[in-house]
């Protein structure tokens, strides 16, 4: 049985290799960018990470933060099975590092299929079990569904275990015994008591519920909410989902310019405590400020060669001050389609005339705002060469909607913030207080070279008008492991049919107090990220595939 420990010899003991990768890593003390905005006592960090071909970076965090590794990809799973042995890494290939003298080829892979650990979902449960039947597994826990890899798969840290006990693997198919997709987003539904997880993958994705134990019953739901390239998936305080779908849209020749084809939702479910039962999924539609018309999907025909990634009114969406009206349109009832047959919510939200938006990717609702203010994120093009990046969203963007209550069809849409060469490709979001929302980068290795930075996450004052040039501060400028620094040297190789990413993906970011009732849904209570029961995690992708927690760091306070 477990003895009990302190949280910080537990966290200390739970990951393989933690003398390395557990060490508190400061970030620089200089001076933040001119017009850099102070939030919660951070200072600044001053520049992004380099990416310098053949050299390791470490990460650099706001001088009063700390950083702990609570699960890294070559844990081994304590219920592992050859295809899934590890936390991040596929069991592919005998090798998570390439041997000496091996050689890449497109006939053989030197090293194991690393998978993405994308978002976290913290909870505080009781009476989970893993795969020894005699060990305590506490009370905290940390769920992740895998992107890249095959089978796609659900894991559980359990962070109040040791190091044999650190991570369970909880499930790989669904009840009916089919292979799960690649998941993207999580979160978890007080009402169901369900994890819900998101599969980004267009037509083929959707949304699948699971229980948070081991054997963890699995179930596709996507007859009920669509397949769709689903990322972001929250609450609100009525029960319903809300959405964000992440499709790239057909890139124009030449121009290195995606057309606008994702798009937000919510699902209203007829019976909170069962999504099975049906409910209404409705798509967010823009009215067009210049022809009072719904700003709807345009495809690249013989009268409109760029579709409408260079319209007014997409120009006119990533201009500061311009406020457009938007309402909730329903693209699929099962009470009026009660056929069970998944259907394609993103080819739905077209033809009813829904307003797509550039790649974004979550969202969440500010804390304190009564679940009136939703915050979103367009992730953009990722390429300088964007012939959209000035004027067109080519940057990215974070989008603020306002409604009356949660439950209201109209609203008000306005940009909140647009961004630039620096801060672009925004992907994961977390309130840290009442007024300071952090996004995190995922800007792509091709960008990374381009701009000579890795990702960075910054926070922004939702009561700062960035219309005056001023910036958000970076708290956290990602770093790049040796693994990662070597996946990079051998995926330039050109023809070597290399799989694995060459960058650690900044992603996951997550602040919860665990609390799995109605009360804790995200949004309902007002974080205060690093004190007391609330904990911010986030997760460095690919390379070593590392799950930190953010922590204050004591010498700092």
């Amino acid at each position: 049985m477990r003895t009990k420990r302190s949280r910080a010899a537990v966290v200390a003991a739970g990951v393989a290799g933690a003398a390395v990768l557990g060490g508190l890593v400061l970030g620089t003390t200089a001076q933040a960018e001119p017009g850099t905005t102070a939030a919660l006592g951070l200072t600044p960090v001053l520049t992004a990470n380099a990416k310098v071909p053949n050299v390791p970076v470490a990460h650099a965090l706001s001088a009063e933060l700390s950083e702990i590794a609570v699960a890294q990809g070559s844990n081994r799973l304590e219920n592992g099975t050859p295809e899934v042995p590890y936390y991040g890494y596929d069991g592919n290939s005998a090798n998570l590092l390439p041997a000496p003298g091996d050689v890449q080829s497109t006939a053989h892979n030197v090293e194991a299929s690393k998978t993405e650990p994308d978002k976290n979902t913290y909870l505080r449960l009781t009476g989970q079990h893993g795969a020894d039947p005699s060990y305590d597994y506490g009370t905290h826990f940390l769920f992740q569904g895998h992107e890249g890899g095959k089978p796609g798969y659900i894991t559980r840290v359990n962070l109040d275990a040791d190091a044999a006990h650190r991570v369970t693997l909880l499930a790989t198919t669904d009840v009916a015994g089919k292979a799960l997709p690649d998941f993207d987003g999580s979160t978890w539904d007080p009402w169901a008591q369900r994890l819900l997880f998101t599969a980004e993958a267009g037509a083929n994705g959707g949304v699948w519920q699971a229980t948070p134990d081991i054997a963890s019953k699995v179930e596709d739901i996507s007859t009920v909410l669509g397949r769709g390239g689903y990322e972001g998936i929250q609450n609100d305080s009525a029960g319903n989902l809300w959405l964000v779908e992440d499709v790239g849209g057909t890139t124009i020749p030449g121009r290195f310019t995606k057309l606008p084809n994702s798009f937000v939702y919510r699902f209203v479910p007829v019976d909170t405590a069962d999504l099975t039962k049906g409910g209404k999924l409705q798509a967010l539609q823009v009215i067009s400020a210049g022809t009072g018309k719904p700003i709807t999907f345009q495809p690249i025909d013989a009268d409109h060669p760029d579709g409408n990634a260079f319209s007014q009114d997409t120009k006119d969406l990533h201009t500061y001050g311009n406020v457009f009206d938007t309402h909730w349109v329903t693209i699929h009832d099962t009470a009026t389609d009660p056929s069970g047959v998944a259907f394609d919510a993103n080819a739905a939200a077209k033809k009813a005339g829904a307003t797509p938006f550039k790649r974004p990717e979550n969202g969440q609702f500010r804390p304190g705002s009564d679940f009136r203010e939703f915050y979103f994120d367009e992730t953009g093009d990722t390429d300088a060469r964007s012939v959209a990046n000035a004027e067109y969203g080519g940057w990215g963007s974070v989008l603020k909607l306002t409604q009356t209550s949660a439950t209201a069809n109209n609203g008000k849409l306005t940009l909140f913030y647009k961004g630039d060469q620096v801060h672009t490709g925004f992907d994961n979001v977390a309130f840290l207080d009442h007024n300071h929302v952090a996004f995190v980068e995922d800007a792509g290795d091709t960008l990374h070279t381009q701009r000579n930075a890795l990702d960075s996450g910054y926070l922004f004052d939702v009561w700062h008008n960035y219309a005056d040039g001023q910036q958000p501060l970076r708290f956290l400028a990602e770093g790049r492991d040796p693994s990662a620094t070597i996946d990079s040297g051998l995926g330039s190789i050109s023809g070597s049919g290399f799989q694995n990413d060459g960058d650690n993906e900044l992603t996951g970011i997550h602040v919860s107090d665990g609390d799995p009732s109605i009360r804790g849904i995200l949004g309902a209570r007002v974080p205060d990220a690093f004190n007391k029961n609330w904990r911010v995690f986030y997760t460095a992708q690919h390379g070593d595939n590392v799950t930190w927690e953010i922590v204050r760091s004591q010498t700092r306070r």
